[in-house]
């Protein structure tokens, strides 16, 4: 609970040791990545970034990065755990476009909550304050070069940094924002899952992955109609989209918000708890659970067949026993608008729905 309130009232630090930074770069670059996200790379404008999906012939998605594009010819994707390189590297075989496909000695951090502005300005200075959502700016931290963003995993108000050169500089970076932070109460954590999830941030290889189409995730927005530039997994998702809209739901699950009952969940999952009708029929299953302090319950992301997708919809879910009211007994959940809480920076998503 400590580490929650550090992140509501304060601020917090982590680092992303699992993401990597692939860089494709060269004469070519955009048209590449606009054969291998489903958003319109062209849209992105130097010094900016936008979060996208990559899909695999048959719309399922490889992964969902933060796209940072450093200049014209120059893009990072900020990936989480995954091989993606190895799958890029293998589009552009043989070398079918001018660029060079490589990971980078480049490590991301993540400063997040109320108070990361007002530190990442005293470390920066003030022009800090001008970078955009989603906005980029090159910068030194304890003469080290860093790239930083106006992002995060958290639906906090938060910047990424990242590292150049980090295999040499990635502690004194480190350690500058340890001792400037212990100012404004900085707290280092690992990556605040109930943030996350109360703001509906989906988390790749537990929320979706390479079997899951953007439209059963609630990342229909991903997929745009007016892109006419031809991608990978483009003729599938626009199919996906014609039987949805003539009524036909191609999937047999789609994610939903889960409001449950249960003794607070404070630690990871280790598996997918099933998830059931009023009547106990399995019938789906838990990915992301946790207990949300705001609201005082547990909170969760679940799969769930699509005629039990309206919001107010009564399930059950089968929690292991430590989490039990009663033992041997399934807990009350109900269908919830996500997000759960709302976010410093809404998705396209939520301000479509608005």
């Amino acid at each position: 609970m400590a580490e929650y309130r550090a992140l509501v009232n304060g601020v917090t630090l982590w680092n992303v040791a699992v993401e990597r930074q692939i860089c494709v770069k060269g004469p070519d670059a955009e048209d590449f990545v606009n054969t291998v996200i489903t958003r319109d790379a062209a849209r992105i404008r130097p010094m900016h970034g936008k979060y996208c999906i990559l899909c695999n012939d048959r719309g399922g998605i490889l992964n969902d990065p933060v796209l940072l594009r450093l200049s014209a010819d120059e893009f990072w994707f900020s990936l989480s755990d995954s091989d993606l390189m190895l799958w890029l590297q293998g589009v552009n075989t043989p070398r079918r476009w001018n660029v060079d496909i490589r990971e980078l000695d480049v490590a991301p951090l993540q400063v997040q909550g109320p108070l990361s502005e007002d530190l990442m300005a005293e470390l920066i200075g003030e022009e800090l304050r001008q970078i955009p959502y989603y906005g980029l700016m090159e910068a030194q931290i304890d003469s080290c070069p860093v790239v930083i963003s106006q992002t995060g995993f958290s639906g906090e108000k938060g910047y990424e940094i990242y590292v150049h050169n980090a295999s040499e500089t990635a502690e004194r970076v480190w350690y500058a924002l340890r001792g400037l932070g212990a100012h404004y109460g900085l707290r280092v954590i690992a990556p605040g899952h109930h943030r996350r999830i109360a703001a509906g941030i989906l988390s790749w290889g537990q929320d979706m992955d390479a079997e899951t189409s953007p439209f059963q995730v609630n990342l229909a927005y991903q997929v745009p109609r007016t892109k006419s530039a031809d991608y990978i997994g483009k003729a599938a998702l626009e199919a996906q989209r014609d039987k949805i809209e003539a009524g036909r739901y191609p999937f047999a699950l789609k994610l939903v918000g889960l409001k449950m009952g249960g003794k607070p969940i404070t630690d990871y999952a280790p598996d997918f708890w099933l998830v059931g009708d009023e009547d106990g029929t399995r019938c789906g299953y838990v990915t992301s659970p946790w207990y949300s302090p705001e609201l005082e319950q547990n909170i969760a992301l679940a799969y769930v067949p699509w005629d039990k997708t309206s919001i107010g919809t009564r399930l059950l879910v089968e929690l292991p026993e430590m989490y039990q009211e009663t033992s041997g007994q399934s807990v009350a959940a109900v269908v919830s608008e996500v997000p759960f809480v709302a976010s410093e920076h809404p998705s396209a998503r939520e301000q479509a729905r608005s």
